[in-house]
């Protein structure tokens, strides 16, 4: 069992003791405890909900629906949907905030609470904060009888977002029907099922493969969109019968593309290639979290642009992004963020940006993903002792590398020609998480390697 509760949100396990899993009785705390910072901040009484195709999420959303009712607070649940149609449907119903019930990528097991603004953006860390201290304390003030928020349904939110994607300029609806696409979609049985299948017939699209599209929550496979995850719909590829392979987590907010030869395009590259498409249209600026791959930023240097790293989640990205306009950001986990829609990592405006960047190439997906800079990156992770303190172990590897760029506003990455090495430590555990970058695998793990031997060597001395 498991409860994590953090400034983004509330997530944790179905079942067990309250306090130590996502129990009813720590639904309807944190439930509160945001209606109540809504209620002081904005002075709106009104959240919108919606949730992903897990198997608890019909119980847990009566459980936030009805908590917020007690609170006085109006909700408009929007039903069965995804994470981006939810934050673009806040400002769209000029609510005073969100309520996404997914946990994303986690197994089927897990739910969460994932919280929004009024802007229909997630929660600042300031914010966040203040909502885990207003749980902390249970002193939340409900309704009386003839003060209950009222319950609205409403089933638009997901047609209206799939128009305002095929509205875009750069979303060429011609250019994809022409090329009469074949693909694959696997959508892990969740909501991903009928969103992506609607989209693409929105786009002309009639050639449409469904693998894993029941949106029951009974997760085929593990639904992080990995390669190592993705072998079924591999194999349908490999056939030679489709143009392409579309994979989505659980609430449609990563990209994962598989090429018409089975191969994998890479999580890394969905952020590539739609930057490359949208640069091409639109001078600007990129933004990527510090993990992300190098290539994004040769692509945007190649556009004319300026490349921006922020530290690692989405909250960070999105703020960099405001504040050096970016035409288009996101994270190397598949995760695209398109201004011109909304400011949230959203796989539904990916897929309509990459097929029209598909289709007026000209190109196979493996020639597309040929045509881009190679880097592989290595992902690792160093188990430390609780008595040793991590902050100090990456301000001593800061110190020994000084000679190379250093960013630090996340960890420590370091910067070696075309390689880097980032380094960062787990807000749950003493871990030290070591991603590297190269033009090849070998070179990547080598790196990788000679970071951790010289992290065990700090240790070593500080023993």
């Amino acid at each position: 069992m498991a409860l994590i509760k953090s400034i983004s949100g509330i997530r944790g396990t179905i079942g067990g003791k309250a306090g130590e899993a996502l129990t009813p009785l720590d639904v309807v705390k944190f439930t509160a405890a945001f209606g109540d910072w809504v209620l002081q901040t904005t002075q709106n009484n009104t959240i919108v909900v919606g949730r992903d195709a897990r198997l608890s999420g019909d119980m847990v959303n009566k459980l936030v629906a009805a908590t917020l009712q007690g609170m006085g607070i109006n909700v408009i649940d929007v039903g069965l949907s995804t994470t981006p149609t939810v934050e673009m449907a806040v400002p769209a119903k000029k609510a005073g905030g969100g309520i996404i019930l997914t946990a994303s990528h986690n197994p089927k097991q897990w739910n969460a609470l994932k919280l929004l603004n009024d802007k229909g953006e997630f929660i600042s860390d300031k914010e966040g904060q203040l909502v885990l201290e207003l749980a902390e304390k249970e002193a939340f003030e409900f309704a009386q009888v003839t003060k209950l928020g009222k319950y609205i349904q409403s089933d638009t939110a997901l047609r209206k977002h799939i128009k305002a994607i095929v509205d875009l300029p750069l979303v060429d609806v011609e250019a994809i029907k022409a090329k009469n696409f074949r693909v694959v979609v696997d959508a892990v049985n969740s909501s991903g099922g009928f969103a992506v299948p609607m989209l693409l017939e929105a786009l002309g699209v009639t050639q449409i493969e469904k693998l894993y599209c029941e949106p029951d929550g009974n997760f085929a496979h593990n639904p992080e969109p990995l390669p190592e995850n993705l072998r079924e719909i591999s194999k349908v590829l490999e056939k030679g019968n489709f143009d392409l392979g579309i994979v989505v987590d659980p609430d449609v907010d990563r990209l994962a593309l598989v090429n018409e030869d089975g191969s994998m395009f890479g999580e890394e590259y969905t952020l590539v290639a739609v930057a490359d498409y949208v640069l091409q249209h639109t001078k600007g600026n990129t933004v990527s979290n510090l993990s992300s791959t190098r290539a994004l930023r040769d692509v945007t240097e190649k556009a004319g642009g300026e490349y921006f790293a922020s530290a690692v989640g989405e909250v960070n990205v999105v703020n960099l992004m405001k504040e050096q306009n970016a035409v288009i950001g996101g994270e190397g986990n598949g995760g695209i963020i398109y201004p011109e829609l909304h400011y949230g990592r959203d796989a539904l405006v990916g897929i309509a940006l990459f097929l029209s960047h598909l289709a007026k190439s000209g190109l196979r997906m493996s020639r597309l993903r040929a045509a881009y800079p190679n880097y592989y990156i290595s992902k690792n992770k160093i188990e430390l002792t609780p008595d040793i303190d991590v902050g100090d172990v990456l301000v001593q590897m800061q110190k020994r590398y000084a000679k190379q760029p250093v960013n630090t506003i996340d960890g420590v990455k370091i910067e070696f020609n075309k390689e880097w090495v980032h380094l960062r430590r787990s807000n749950t555990e003493p871990i030290i998480r070591i991603y590297a970058e190269s033009e090849t695998n070998a070179t990547a793990e080598h790196l990788a390697n000679k970071i951790i031997a010289d992290i065990k060597e700090i240790i070593t001395v500080k023993a």
